[in-house]
């Protein structure tokens, strides 16, 4: 398997006006790899995602998606480069039926409305109902389908299974195994659990928005664990 960076960060610096965020960002994501992105609430996190999706343009440092610079860049530029994306609060399109959600953005390639139903069967006798109905946990899971159906070669999830209960949770990390198994890199931002710890192949921890631990969660110490995360 190929190991270069598919994502590379450096030394990002992002603020929202005169709000300083980002204090110096790294993490890379390798082909094929799960990263986790883990920190408390308000450390950075969701404004590391919106940098590298176009959303927030960084000030300092540099971003690279399979070797293109893509700081500065429009963010359905840096989208049809392959970066996938299920923002934090899910944000499909409550007025269009799952299948319109679905294919809306749809780009052609491998991921195609029969293998998005086949990884989500529930969809399959309810493509003509509204997203609007879905439950919270099966809307998470259509908006991983409508990122997927923009054939990414890297999904990126903000609060990955946040609010779900924990049996959805457990699709939902099944389904992502079943994603990176088809070689598609992944970058999960949720709260540390076993369920994280074991489908990561490594970890970035943020703290006021600098990065300050790295390494397989498997490997971190509990004083680490209590410091930078709470727990």
């Amino acid at each position: 398997m190929n190991k270069s960076p598919i994502l590379k960060l450096d030394n990002i610096y992002s603020s929202y006006g005169n709000v300083q965020v980002l204090n110096g960002v790294n993490l890379q994501v390798r082909k094929g790899e799960i990263v986790s992105l883990l920190g408390r609430n308000g450390m950075g996190k969701s404004t590391t995602v919106k940098s590298i999706c176009g959303i927030l343009k960084p000030h300092l440092g540099n971003i690279e998606f399979n070797s293109v610079r893509i700081i500065g860049m429009q963010s359905y530029k840096i989208a049809r480069l392959g970066v996938g994306l299920v923002p934090e609060g899910r944000r499909i399109f409550a007025n269009l039926t799952v299948k319109e959600n679905l294919i809306g953005s749809s780009i052609k390639g491998y991921w195609d409305l029969d293998k998005i139903l086949t990884l989500f069967p529930i969809f399959k006798e309810r493509l003509s109902q509204l997203s609007s109905n879905l439950s919270g946990g099966e809307q998470q899971m259509l908006a991983i389908g409508r990122a997927l159906m923009t054939n990414p070669s890297l999904l990126i999830l903000d609060e990955a299974t946040e609010g779900l209960s924990p049996v959805i949770s457990q699709k939902i990390w099944n389904v992502l195994r079943k994603v990176s198994n088809e070689g598609i890199s992944i970058l999960i931002i949720d709260k540390i659990s076993q369920e994280l710890k074991d489908v990561s192949n490594y970890s970035y921890i943020l703290e006021r928005g600098k990065s300050v631990w790295s390494g397989k969660l498997s490997g971190i110490s509990s004083d680490d664990s209590k410091l930078f995360l709470g727990v």
